[in-house]
């Protein structure tokens, strides 16, 4: 039987290595982005990975776990800037981002525990390409909240949606065979 939390914990250690690294080489750039652009960097990633699951082969060479990871780690981006507050620096210190970047995984590893509880993880015998088809629909609704300002009548907000959209990467991570 699979040991799903350490599954997923392998998963954000790679991802969060990754993010990491990328923090000491640039900085916290990504703070300039709006939470539209946040979204649309997910979206392409997204897209991508469906258009080489459907075309098996990539002309620029980067491979779809990559992709993964970028979603995985965006989400995080999307979700540390929904809640920082509009006066904060754009500049934030190695140690500031680690901090919220494990508080945000942390509260979407216990959403995704909460929902394989109800689920019963479904999702170990769902196809790796219907996880990135729940990441597309995921995006369209992130997008159509956006363009509503905010509002919503009877869904759930942006945050959920970048939770569910994150745990389906892992997911798809989980599943994805090793690489030689």
């Amino acid at each position: 039987m699979a040991n799903t939390a350490q599954e997923y914990e392998a998963v954000i250690k790679v991802c969060r290595e990754l993010f990491l690294k990328k923090t000491r080489d640039y900085g916290t750039a990504w703070r300039v982005l709006r939470p539209e652009s946040v979204t649309d960097q997910i979206f392409i990633k997204a897209q991508r990975i469906r258009t080489l699951e459907e075309k098996k082969v990539s002309m620029v060479g980067d491979d779809v776990i990559g992709e993964y990871i970028g979603i995985i780690n965006y989400c995080v981006i999307a979700m540390m800037q929904l809640e920082l507050r509009p006066d904060a620096p754009m500049e934030l210190s190695a140690e500031e981002v680690s901090k919220l970047y494990d508080l945000k995984v942390t509260e979407t590893e216990e959403l995704m525990f909460a929902k394989n509880h109800d689920y019963g993880e479904a999702w170990r015998d769902m196809r790796i390409s219907s996880l990135t088809d729940l990441i597309l629909m995921k995006l369209l609704r992130v997008k159509q909240i956006e363009d509503n300002k905010g509002l919503t009548v009877a869904s759930e907000g942006v945050k959920a949606n970048y939770q569910d959209m994150l745990n389906y990467a892992v997911f798809a991570l989980i599943k994805s065979p090793p690489t030689p």
